[in-house]
């Protein structure tokens, strides 16, 4: 049974991750057997912990999957020491509630550490910290962790200030350029496209390692209950090509291992590097990522593109989530204008030219060849929009996190299917 301990913070932008980076690699050092997981839907934060931890990480997604899915990821049995990292502020998620990282620290019933940014704060922090602990009495903040302080007497004037709280203060960081990862439109740039990225996981973990109080970190950490296996969504088909690369690279980690678990075979393929999906596939997965940001050389790999014609000639199922799914239509307009023609197996067309912000959670019902639940759970986040009417037939009916009816999502010609989606989990 592992123990478990959660990273969260007062809002987006205090450092959590790379602290939680810091935290995970500093622990491996020590000979601990540590494992990282990510809260919400967030599909690049883990491949950092990945290479921080040389393990898999999986999403624990309150909202997004059934209880006992997320307490079946979260009781591994690789590993003694599990740190979630939160999303957001500690209290965040969607309106009707149940997606907060504070949501999935009561359902776990795990101590949460607070990483709280010093920047512009002095003595103040003291009444955030206790306003955060004070705030719900089924979350326990147990330690907090000051970052970026900008010299030794700010810090000291922090620690003067958390004193009387009798909350643990485990760790003081200072400002450091050196602790910032790289971001994008839709958040991090991915870990596989950073050099430098064992460089700065490597000094993360030196400075986390001599700047927080390791011994008493470890000591909040509390048993992750076991619960029966429960397994995510069934495979798309026994032999499942899926596209793998840094324009295709969000995907979920407990559903390829589940995929895999449940006897399908799963053989990843490079578009960018114009490779065709496995002739023997029975079943082809494009997952989302930034195709839009390689438009023009995928629209000019022409293996990749056959590969794709004759997969849907022999009535192989064909899945795109989000960036598969431009990649399926006919054409991607980026950023600067520029329209490439895409797979064309779908009659949509997508564009950057004006981008719009779509976020939210998603409860989506179907009726196609996917063999998964009705209902199913998941998320939209892009900027790409579409970018002319088209006569498809949609793949999804849509409603909001809070039961609100959206206008139906995706497109489906036969066994050829896409949505700007991300599917999570299912309803059974």
């Amino acid at each position: 049974m592992a123990d478990g301990l959660v990273i969260a913070a007062p809002s987006s932008g205090s450092g959590k991750t790379v602290i939680t980076l810091g935290l995970l690699a500093a622990l491996r050092r020590r000979g601990i057997a540590i494992a990282g997981a990510k809260t919400g839907p967030d599909y690049l934060d883990p491949r950092f912990h990945e290479r921080a931890t040389d393990k898999p990480c999986f999403n624990l997604d309150p909202w997004a999957m059934r209880q006992t899915l997320v307490s079946h990821l979260a009781a591994r049995c690789d590993a003694d020491l599990v740190l979630v990292e939160g999303v957001m502020g500690l209290f965040d998620g969607p309106i009707a509630g149940g997606g907060s990282t504070a949501d999935l620290a009561a359902r776990l019933r795990l101590p949460v550490v607070l990483v709280v940014d010093a920047a512009r704060q002095g003595q103040s922090i003291a009444a955030l910290v206790e306003g955060f602990a004070r705030h719900r009495g089924d979350v326990m903040v147990s330690g907090v962790i000051v970052n970026r302080l900008a010299s030794d007497r700010h810090r000291a004037l922090v620690a003067s200030a958390l004193r009387p709280s009798g909350i643990p203060l485990l760790g003081e960081i200072m400002n450091d350029a050196q602790m910032v990862v790289p971001s994008r439109h839709l958040g991090l740039v991915q870990a596989d496209e950073l050099a430098e990225i064992d460089a700065m996981v490597e000094h993360a973990a030196t400075s986390l390692a001599e700047a927080v109080d390791l011994d008493a970190l470890l000591a909040l950490a509390r048993p992750i209950a076991t619960t029966p296996a429960a397994d995510p969504l069934p495979p798309l088909g026994q032999r499942i090509a899926f596209a793998s690369d840094i324009a295709f690279g969000f995907t979920y980690r407990h559903l390829l291992d589940g995929w895999s678990r449940r006897g399908a075979a799963l053989v990843p393929f490079s578009p960018l590097n114009d490779e065709a999906p496995a002739f023997d596939a029975d079943a082809v997965f494009l997952p989302g990522g930034y195709p839009e940001l390689h438009a023009a050389r995928i629209a000019g790999n022409s293996g990749f593109m056959h590969g794709l014609a004759s997969a849907a000639r022999r009535d192989v199922l064909i899945y795109g989530e989000c960036g598969g799914y431009m990649v399926l239509g006919t054409a991607l307009t980026d950023k600067d204008g520029n329209r490439h023609r895409m797979a064309g197996l779908l009659p949509h067309e997508t564009s950057f030219a004006a981008p719009r912000l779509h976020l939210g959670y998603r409860r989506l019902r179907h009726d196609s060849p996917l063999p998964w639940p009705v209902t199913l759970r998941g998320h939209e986040f892009h900027y790409a929009r579409l970018s002319a009417e088209h006569d498809g037939a949609p793949l999804f009916a849509a409603t909001d996190s809070e039961g609100r009816e959206l206008p139906p999502i995706g497109t489906r010609n036969g066994r050829v299917m896409g949505s700007f989606a991300h599917i999570v989990d299912g309803e059974w």
